[in-house]
């Protein structure tokens, strides 16, 4: 089955761009496990949250690999398709 595209929101209040980064890195160390990829982050500092987009076989493996890469998990994953 062809992988779904997820965005995952975190909440955390207080976070900055460099802790983002941080998460970030320890996902891509982490990308390929049970068909996971990370394609990109963002980070909305004055809300303290971190979006990421992932490519997952479904939700539940997008939420356990980012788990296991660096403890936090995503408190909102919205599938998204797509567009050009």
């Amino acid at each position: 089955a062809a992988n779904r595209i997820a965005r995952a929101m975190h909440g955390r209040p207080g976070w900055k761009a460099a802790q983002g980064a941080g998460a970030t890195e320890e996902d891509l160390k982490a990308q390929g496990n049970d068909g996971v990829y990370y394609r990109q982050y963002g980070v909305d500092e004055a809300e303290g949250k971190v979006f990421c987009l992932v490519e997952a076989p479904d939700a539940e493996t997008a939420s356990r690999v980012h788990r296991e890469a660096h403890g936090l998990e995503a408190h909102t994953l919205y599938e998204v398709k797509q567009g050009a």
